[in-house]
């Protein structure tokens, strides 16, 4: 069915993806693991076009966590390498596609350059509508204590009181403060764990898990996961 189809659901306006499986796809077909993140990447800009002509607003993806930097040094390097790839090439066609980016994570860990590529992104498309948030050296527990020790600072300079904190108050000093939390969210590769994302702004999402890699995840696999989203009953807390 053509995602244009007049009887076919609206999809969600914001999907966040764990893209897993990269390296157990590599090693199925006798690769380095990097093969298996470059794949991966194409993976991505497949789905991320797909989600533009659905009609999806926001795509949120986990690219690299603060975890993973225990991985070989190498891996890391190869991973580094596609993404300054990746947003050397996005920054050229940033007038054609009108995807605004968003970094969540933070960007000190990473290369001058790598940083000021990711700055220059942001500033560049701020203004477009659809928008893609990259989860960069990002964890869910280190924005939560992130964002609570900006709160605190701001308590001791004086622009708040410590009982003026609300969940609502609390999430605009997240990576994510002014978007919408994420309605589903998908993790391919047959793992069944939420590996420290989104662990604020998914209190209510709907998780759908699915056996297939990454580097091989399609548009029927997103088709398949919010055709799953859609036949949820989302009753937040009530009857």
């Amino acid at each position: 069915m053509a995602p244009t189809d007049i009887t076919k659901p609206a999809p969600p306006q914001h999907i966040a993806i764990i893209m897993d499986g990269n390296g157990r796809w590599a090693k199925k077909r006798g690769l380095p693991r990097t093969a298996g993140h470059a794949a991966g990447a194409e993976s991505f800009r497949r789905i991320a076009n797909y989600c533009r002509t659905l009609g999806v607003r926001y795509l949120t993806v986990y690219a690299f966590s603060t975890e993973n930097w225990k991985r070989s040094s190498e891996e890391v390097a190869g991973i580094m390498k596609l993404l300054r790839r990746y947003l050397e090439e996005a920054l050229q066609d940033m007038e054609k596609n009108r995807v605004c980016f968003r970094f969540f994570g933070d960007l000190s860990k990473l290369s001058p350059d790598l940083q000021k590529l990711c700055h220059d992104a942001e500033k560049r498309s701020e203004d477009y509508d659809v928008q893609v948030n990259f989860c960069l050296n990002y964890g869910g527990r280190d924005e939560i204590v992130q964002a609570a020790r900006r709160f605190a600072e701001d308590v001791a300079a004086g622009k708040h009181n410590p009982e003026d904190l609300t969940e609502d108050l609390l999430s605009g000093y997240l990576y994510s403060a002014d978007v919408p939390d994420p309605e589903l969210i998908i993790r391919p590769s047959g793992e069944k764990r939420t590996s420290n994302f989104l662990l604020w702004q998914s209190a209510y999402s709907e998780y759908v898990f699915m056996n297939v890699l990454w580097p091989d995840f399609s548009p029927s696999d997103l088709d398949e996961a919010i055709e799953e989203y859609h036949r949820r009953n989302r009753r937040f807390g009530g009857t």
